[in-house]
């Protein structure tokens, strides 16, 4: 159970931190999100590492 919530709080953080770093609009930034979650939902990684929702 430990393992579980340590891997969801760094991915939360990755995704919170992508999401504030990366140099782009708000609308890309949103697009991007939406693509990498559907891409990561599919085959379980993004592969875009960086990036937001990701």
């Amino acid at each position: 159970m430990w393992r579980f919530l340590h891997l969801t709080r760094v991915h939360t953080r990755n995704f919170f931190t992508n999401w504030s770093t990366y140099d782009a609009p708000v609308s890309t930034k949103l697009r991007l999100t939406a693509t990498n979650r559907l891409r990561a939902l599919r085959t379980g990684c993004c592969g875009n590492h960086g990036q937001p929702g990701c």
